[in-house]
């Protein structure tokens, strides 16, 4: 199986023991989430998130499979972390609700125009979105900042306006790229 490769077995062991965190993160409730735990293991996800792309390219061996399964891991993560810290009251309902209608209407979107063989490629803004939730995740489970609630919500803010700009640019550059690709039909 040429899929199979190793940065995709990276990225499918990250979907796959994402759950681990959710759960640390859940049991630390009395602590607002935060452990050294969760933040060392969701340091981890996020590093293996770099690391698996940075292996692909290395190694010339990026495939569809991946090009799916990358971003996939990425909201499996980041949303499961949201919605642990939601749980807990570490987060506030509107702006995970927010992230969440984005991504998974982003993902979709993407999908479709995928069927109609448009290839809406991620921005460097995109990437920065991950590692802004990623970040508002990471910070909301560091123990030293337990208690600082106006930081940890000023950062998940941050990654709403991120995760908003970001998603309105893939709707665009995609309604740019259907018309470029009708306009070479003609």
């Amino acid at each position: 199986m040429h899929n199979l490769t190793p940065a995709n077995l990276i990225t499918i062991t990250r979907i796959l023991i994402s759950p681990i965190l959710f759960i640390v993160i859940l049991s630390a409730e009395d602590q607002n989430g935060a452990s050294w735990t969760a933040f060392i293991f969701g340091f981890v996800l996020g590093i293996s998130d770099a690391f698996d792309g940075v292996l692909a390219r290395a190694t010339n061996s990026e495939t569809k499979l991946g090009a799916l399964l990358d971003p996939l891991a990425d909201k499996v993560v980041v949303l499961g972390c949201m919605f642990s810290l939601l749980a807990i009251g570490r987060f506030h309902y509107f702006p995970v609700l927010i992230i969440t209608i984005r991504e998974v209407g982003i993902s979709t979107f993407r999908v479709m125009k995928a069927r109609q063989k448009i290839i809406i490629p991620a921005s460097k803004l995109a990437k920065w979105k991950t590692f802004a939730q990623g970040s508002a995740l990471l910070l909301a489970v560091l123990p030293p900042l337990k208690d600082n609630d106006w930081l940890i919500t000023a950062f998940l803010w941050f990654a709403v306006l991120m995760t908003v700009v970001t998603g309105w640019q893939y709707v665009r550059n995609s309604a740019l790229i259907t018309a470029a690709s009708k306009e070479g039909q003609i």
